[in-house]
């Protein structure tokens, strides 16, 4: 599979840009663990499972950038596209304060969001995949969901989702730049997705570590404010 500029042949070490930037989604795996570990009492599932993902999409996407064969690709993508679907129904939890079980709609939801997104993008010939482009679209929609709501404690996250949209959206330029720019670039621009991808992702999971641990305090103080 030579889809990226800097690789040339099919050799295991053909993109090491792309290979070793792999590393800062495990740097943000074990940042977002710090952090859960500091948090009081025991990390939440839901949590830990967003902690657990990034450091498979660090291997996921390590091995596809050296061996570069079909499965591979799939352990590139699936993790990401899980980690899609697990943080839409954590925001709708931990953010929207929707109850677990009925939290988990949120999935199919953004499926057929990406979907339509998908489908639009394919009859506009826009080149950005409809998925990465949902996650961008998403982005920007739950950014602009919290810049609206009257609660201080939701508002305190809009910077750390701003930033993250941001970023996403440089990520997914560097990604489409990777093949126009290949003739006066060799290196590729693919690892740049790689860095921006590992904040972007590392920001979404801190933000919900914080409105977890801000959800728990409140509950805690709750029992001694009714008492008064």
């Amino acid at each position: 599979m030579h889809g990226y500029c800097e690789r040339l042949d099919g050799s295991l070490w053909a993109e090491p840009a792309n290979a070793l930037t792999n590393l800062a989604f495990l740097v943000a795996a074990v940042l977002a663990a710090a952090a859960l570990r500091r948090s009081p009492g025991r990390a939440p599932l839901d949590l830990a499972g967003l902690t657990g993902l990034l450091a498979v999409i660090s291997v996921g996407s390590f091995l596809f950038h050296t061996l570069a064969t079909g499965w591979a690709g799939l352990a590139d993508t699936v993790p990401i596209g899980l980690f899609m679907l697990a943080y839409v129904v954590v925001f709708a939890h931990r953010f929207a304060g929707v109850r677990p079980g009925l939290a988990w709609l949120a999935a199919p939801v953004f499926v057929a969001f990406a979907a339509a997104v998908g489908a639009g993008a394919g009859v506009a010939r826009l080149p950005v995949p409809g998925p990465y482009l949902a996650a961008l679209l998403g982005l920007v929609g739950l950014t602009g969901w919290l810049a609206t709501r009257p609660d201080p404690g939701l508002r305190r996250h809009l910077g750390e989702f701003g930033t993250a949209t941001g970023l996403f959206a440089v990520s997914l330029t560097l990604r489409q730049l990777d093949g126009p720019l290949c003739p006066t670039w060799p290196l590729g621009t693919h690892f740049g997705w790689h860095l921006c991808n590992a904040a972007v992702l590392y920001l979404l999971v801190r933000a919900a570590t914080r409105r977890a641990v801000a959800e728990r305090a409140a509950a805690q103080r709750l029992p001694v404010t009714d008492a008064r």
